[in-house]
């Protein structure tokens, strides 16, 4: 059983994150006593999207590529329409959401971020929520997909937009305190 005062977090994002769904979980895992990285492509910061328009900047702690899932408990992916779309074409976060799976991390995808586990190939069989308009991407992909706040699956973790974020921050604290979750990759 993990404390959330000993927990570490892993959040990846780049441009275009929907700025709700990465600074909600920040702020308030970081509130619950975890540590909370944030990783982009240069580890460099990055700028949300708000409404129909850019918003503010969110802090990089180190480059994606940088990242050893070993070092956190949980992956948390943060939607939009831009921020996965960008990140499901490069090699390192794919990898990571990979080796993060196959370790028995605790991996949390909110919003078109389940884009980036279908491109990592770990959705097959699943029970999986996403945003409406991806579903069929999901169930495409073989996840078992449900139109709930959050669905759960061995750790794995997805919620279908902002109005849910209350749900999946808990459901994360939940199974971060549960410990690893070991499971076969897909």
């Amino acid at each position: 059983m993990t404390q959330m005062s000993d927990a570490k977090i892993l959040i990846i994002a780049t441009d275009g994150f929907e700025q709700s769904e990465l600074e909600f979980p920040r702020d308030q895992l970081r509130a619950k006593g975890a540590t909370v990285h944030v990783a982009t492509l240069d580890g460099q910061p990055i700028k949300g999207w708000e409404g129909d328009d850019w918003g503010d900047t969110a802090e990089a702690d180190l480059r994606i590529e940088d990242a050893n899932i070993d070092d956190y408990d949980a992956l948390v992916l943060p939607g939009g329409q831009i921020n996965p779309d960008l990140l499901r074409v490069e090699a390192a976060p794919i990898q990571l959401i990979k080796d993060a799976v196959k370790a028995g991390k605790i991996v949390a995808a909110i919003c078109h971020a389940p884009w980036l586990l279908i491109e990592a190939e770990v959705v097959a069989g699943r029970e999986m929520t996403s945003f409406a308009s991806i579903r069929t991407d999901l169930k495409n992909a073989g996840a078992q997909v449900v139109d709930q706040e959050v669905a759960i699956s061995n750790g794995i973790i997805t919620s279908r937009n902002p109005t849910d974020l209350k749900a999946f921050v808990a459901k994360i604290v939940e199974e971060v305190q549960e410990g690893p979750h070991p499971r076969p990759a897909a």
